[in-house]
């Protein structure tokens, strides 16, 4: 029998600002939870209250991103929506997912999240996916765009579109799931 709760002890970041889509941040939340790891969100200040781009998803800052650092951390996930907008003008926001990828801890990022790792300096020789609007974006910062609804290119996993959602969040907790516990 498998473990229902495969990332027990496991702390996973996940990064909020104002305008996220619904489903990409509430998606990933629910399944980390739901495998065991304890979930943490990441915005430009603690207690703060951030709400989707579709009113569903109302969430309040556990961490500001100032204070967090990736050495607390497993895994980084950067839900879409107009958020990553917003948070590649965090240079906390920033630096922390540089740290992440620097670390090659498992770094998940869908629709416009890319656009934080564009902003990280962090796709050059990547293959990633992400909303078409932002293909341009990720090919001029040296990344490779293929059109998939999941990709993994090393610790970096990348899906398109909230219809992607579950597959993504699999495709993160297994990728957290594989990691060495220290």
């Amino acid at each position: 029998m498998s473990d229902p709760t495969p990332l027990a002890g496991k702390r996973v970041a996940i990064l909020v600002e104002q305008e996220f889509e619904d489903s990409e941040l509430a998606g990933p939340r629910d399944a980390l939870r739901a495998a065991g790891a304890t979930v943490v969100l990441v915005g430009p200040t603690a207690g703060a209250e951030f709400r989707g781009k579709r009113g569903e998803t109302v969430v309040i800052s556990d961490l500001a991103a100032g204070a967090a650092r990736m050495k607390d951390f497993d895994a980084l996930v950067i839900p879409g929506g107009h958020a990553p907008d917003k948070m590649r003008m965090r240079h906390a926001m920033v630096d922390l997912t540089r740290e992440a990828m620097d670390a090659a801890k498992p770094v998940a990022a869908i629709c416009h999240g890319p656009q934080l790792l564009i902003s990280a300096n962090a796709l050059r020789g990547r293959t990633l996916t992400c909303w078409p609007s932002i293909a341009i974006d990720v090919k001029n910062a040296g990344g490779l765009y293929v059109d998939k609804p999941v990709v993994e290119d090393g610790n970096l996993i990348t899906s398109r579109k909230p219809d992607d959602v579950p597959a993504f969040c699999e495709a993160i907790v297994r990728a957290i799931a594989r990691m060495h516990v220290p």
